[in-house]
């Protein structure tokens, strides 16, 4: 069956808040008491604005079964170089297992160097043993310390 990495659309919020929630660590932080709540819809359309924002799904027979969102980030270190940033990579629960996320990370890299990014970085939650070692089988090399703040 075919795979369609595409941009997301409005009505595919409820599939990705879906996948967002559907872990341990999603629980936790995601609502999912509504459809879709106020503070999905209004990040959607700052995302959807931004020329270096892309929030990508991955369809599947017309069904949305990954996301992942990269940010594309110009900088001065490394002469000026542009940075592919990958973030909320999921895949449905039922989809798991069949080298889709493998494709859709595949297809996130080759974005990016389309985009002129040198350097492609994400991040995983170090309770994510599965996700880390997947990043680290596409060549993603834990090579520096990370740090969050939240305010």
């Amino acid at each position: 069956m075919p795979l369609i990495f595409r941009r997301a659309i409005e009505a595919d919020l409820p599939a990705i808040i879906a996948m967002l929630a559907d872990d341990e660590l999603g629980r936790q932080r995601e609502d999912t008491s509504v459809s879709v709540a106020d503070c999905y819809r209004d990040a959607f359309k700052v995302i959807s604005a931004d020329k270096n924002q892309y929030l990508a799904v991955a369809e599947q027979e017309e069904t949305v079964i990954g996301t992942l969102q990269l940010t594309f980030l110009p900088g001065l270190s490394h002469q000026g170089q542009w940075r592919g940033q990958i973030e909320s990579v999921r895949i449905s629960s039922a989809a798991r297992g069949g080298g889709i996320g493998r494709q859709f990370l595949g297809w996130a890299i080759a974005t990016c160097k389309e985009h002129g990014c040198s350097i492609i970085q994400l991040n995983s939650d170090k309770s994510r043993s599965d996700a880390i070692r997947f990043y680290e089988s596409l060549g993603f090399a834990a090579s520096h310390e990370g740090f969050k703040l939240k305010v």
